[in-house]
């Protein structure tokens, strides 16, 4: 009988925030490229008409989209209570929460890069954090260039130069690099190296060691330019 009253059970209203997490989900599980207004519709069990009464079409979609993680982030943000006076703790859990989130949207990135303006959800984050480096003591100029400085890195992910995602067998290596030697030697002997060092974070790169790495060069930097000014 509790089969029979879940199946018969009335469907939740449609929703804008009931479209934004549907196409969430689906950009989570399948990719952000696999999104459609028809697929979309079908996963909610309505048409695909319907969704033009709370999105103006995909795009506005992908804007939800981004709003909502961001929405995320700044109450994840909104959790961290760690004093202006420990400026750089509170700036890099702010921005480690960002990047724990994003980790969980893959999609998320992509799309935030395509995005040609700023909604309010986005300028709020952005804004308490150049009010976390003032209060800190920064000046506005100096305030200016860290935002630059942290660039994409501030919503805690980063361009990559190129893509290393793909795991290759000790041999398929090893025939790698042995063609590439000759051309390539000085990074033929930084991939070897850090290939073969059993120290070495995840055997070829650990993209959050990486991304922390570069985090505490910019902070530790503009910690010391704040303190020199």
């Amino acid at each position: 009988m509790a089969k029979q009253a879940d199946a018969t059970a009335p469907r939740a209203p449609l929703s804008r925030e009931r479209v934004l997490r549907a196409a969430i989900t689906l950009a989570d599980e399948s990719g952000v490229e696999t999104l459609t207004m028809r697929g979309l519709a079908r996963t909610l069990g309505v048409e695909a008409m319907s969704l033009y009464n709370h999105a103006a079409n995909k795009d506005d979609i992908l804007a939800g989209m981004v709003d909502a993680v961001v929405s995320e982030i700044n109450d994840a943000v909104a959790e961290i209570d760690v004093p202006a006076t420990e400026w750089r703790t509170a700036m890099r859990r702010r921005i480690l929460a960002a990047r724990a989130i994003l980790l969980r949207h893959p999609w998320a990135p992509g799309v935030i890069e395509s995005r040609t303006t700023m909604s309010p959800t986005m300028l709020r984050y952005f804004d308490s954090l150049i009010g976390l480096f003032r209060e800190a003591g920064f000046s506005t100029d100096l305030t200016h260039h860290a935002m630059h400085a942290l660039g994409s890195r501030a919503l805690g992910f980063t361009q990559e130069l190129y893509d290393d995602s793909q795991e290759l067998g000790p041999d398929e290596t090893a025939a790698l690099l042995q063609q590439l030697a000759g051309e390539y030697p000085n990074l033929t002997a930084m991939v070897s190296e850090i290939t073969h060092d059993a120290d070495t974070t995840l055997g070829w790169c650990d993209d959050q060691f990486e991304f922390e790495f570069a985090l505490d060069l910019i902070l530790d930097g503009l910690e010391r330019l704040r303190d020199a000014a």
